[in-house]
């Protein structure tokens, strides 16, 4: 690079098994995982890189309740997954995306989704103070 800035570093695979391993905490659970998942990925990317869908029952809205996580999708460099939970199971699929076009859709095991999701924000952590800290957070339990 010039004018003395440096390359960041590519994330290495401790950092990256640690945050996997952070963010599969609660995945027994899938409604407080994801409930979880989102709120750190709110604090971690910009707004418009975490998208949540929620389905709202009669008494979550007499309650003023969010409602319940159904999809939850992160745009990231390039790529986009999503996670969709209905019926107590959770389907994962990593998408190839160019200028907003999905070029290509896989789908993968929710591990594999949880690994690929800690890679990619690994790597912004490595520029945006923001998302370290966010993910220093995760990492250490503070919800």
């Amino acid at each position: 690079m010039t004018d003395g800035q440096l390359e960041p570093a590519a994330p290495d695979e401790g950092s990256i098994d640690l945050l996997t391993a952070a963010l599969r905490r609660d995945a027994a659970d899938l409604e407080a995982y994801t409930r979880v998942l989102a709120g750190a990925l709110a604090d971690a990317l910009p707004a418009d890189a975490v998208t949540v869908g929620r389905k709202r029952g009669l008494a979550d809205r007499m309650a003023g309740r969010p409602g319940r996580i159904e999809r939850l999708d992160v745009s990231t460099d390039g790529q986009r997954l999503s996670l969709t939970v209905t019926g107590g199971r959770a389907a994962a699929e990593v998408c190839q995306v160019v200028r907003g076009v999905v070029l290509s859709r896989r789908p993968v095991p929710l591990d594999e989704w949880t690994r690929e999701l800690a890679a990619a924000l690994t790597a912004r952590a490595r520029s945006d103070a923001r998302a370290r800290e966010a993910l220093e957070r995760l990492l250490l339990g503070d919800r």
